[in-house]
């Protein structure tokens, strides 16, 4: 009876074996005859959203892939290996062109780099206007390749009407606050001075991140003209690193306030995703900590503000969106919140041209109409 079963055991393996092999090369087949976008697929395995796959978010079957798909042996995946895995060179897309990895603080930190994504067709006369992705993964993770999903930056620039930049900063690891702020000034102020050689126009900017990333983005356009947040990074210092436009997904916007409303992180604790950030647990030095925070810097002459929060996010209190969104209408400047009812710490996908292109396209081009307070549902 032992010996039976052993065979029984072996042949089920065996069975196991060949239906993930068989499963796996039906799904690539798949990703080849395009029914399944990798880009989407990438999206939907990073369950933390932090731009790269650890071991234990891919599904079972693909598992087993891991080591293959890590050429840098980091143990991460990141969407440039994954791409190359299921043979996809996103770069050859015929409505845009990739630049990757330009450094933008004179330095030879691969941090401090970005990736363009321009239109192929370009009308010189009217050059598209910039939108810059700052990425999340809560200052300590994540990287710039986040910014590459299908219904990010890719999804305006097929519009013709935008070019993009996606941009790296330093993480909290390397360096503490403001660091972050520093880079993505010194990434704009490059841009600016860029903007002929690469065929956009940089005389308006709008800027875009989720969590950690609608953070940095809320400070630029927050602190626009404020020298105390420009560092000296970089060989571009006489450009402006003024953005006109802000789009915040989820982002922190009151470091202090974290904890008042329930989520799974203890935000003052020594090792919170903020105390990281500061260098110090966010309430022992509270000026310094509020200084961090886009809420503090609140002004009437803001640029217009979007934000995108889901009332049941686990990780950033929807009252981050709430009070900022009140602050700056209270001083009579532009901002509309969208709400996701139920809605946890991500947006979906359909939110890009249902109410970002839709936005950019009014603020910049006076097109269609002005987006008002809106609640949807998440599906």
């Amino acid at each position: 009876m032992r010996s039976i079963a052993m065979l029984f055991i072996k042949r089920m393996r065996f069975f196991h074996i060949l239906f993930q092999s068989f499963f796996l090369l039906f799904f690539q087949d798949l990703i080849a005859k395009k029914t399944v976008d990798p880009l989407e697929l990438f999206r939907n395995w990073d369950i933390n959203r932090n731009g790269v796959l650890s071991r234990d978010e891919l599904p079972n079957y693909a598992i087993k892939n891991f080591n293959k798909v890590d050429i840098d042996n980091d143990h991460l995946i990141s969407i440039d290996e994954h791409l190359s895995y299921l043979g996809k060179d996103f770069s050859k897309n015929k409505n845009f062109k990739f630049i990757y990895d330009l450094p933008y603080a004179d330095s030879n930190n691969p941090r401090q780099t970005l990736d363009l994504i321009i239109p192929t067709k370009v009308d010189p006369q009217n050059p598209p206007f910039l939108v810059i992705w700052v990425h999340g993964g809560g200052w300590r993770s994540g990287n710039k390749s986040n910014g590459l999903s299908t219904d990010r930056l890719p999804a305006l620039v097929k519009t013709g009407r935008y070019a993009g930049a996606s941009i790296g900063y330093r993480l909290s690891g390397e360096s503490t606050w403001p660091a972050q702020i520093h880079d993505c000034k010194a990434a704009i102020r490059w841009l600016r001075g860029n903007a002929k050689t690469f065929g956009f126009n940089a005389s308006k900017i709008a800027v875009w991140g989720a969590s950690a990333g609608g953070h940095l983005v809320s400070m630029l356009g927050t602190t626009n003209e404020n020298k105390k947040f420009e560092g000296t990074l970089g060989l571009y210092l006489n450009q402006s690193s003024r953005v006109n436009a802000v789009i915040n997904f989820f982002g922190p916007s009151a470091l202090l306030q974290m904890n008042n409303h329930p989520t799974v992180i203890d935000h003052n604790a020594p090792n919170s995703p903020e105390s990281e950030l500061m260098g110090f647990p966010i309430q022992k030095f509270k000026d310094k900590t509020r200084n961090a925070s886009p809420l503090h810097h609140v002004a009437k002459d803001h640029v217009s503000f979007i934000h995108f929060h889901g009332t049941d996010d686990p990780l950033v209190p929807f009252h981050q969106s709430k009070i900022f969104h009140q602050a700056i209408q209270k001083k009579g400047a532009k901002s509309t919140l969208i709400t996701l009812e139920k809605g946890k710490h991500s947006m979906p996908s359909s939110t890009t041209h249902e109410f970002v292109i839709p936005y950019l396209d009014f603020t910049f081009y006076g097109l269609g109409s002005s987006l008002k307070d809106h609640k949807i549902n998440d599906k």
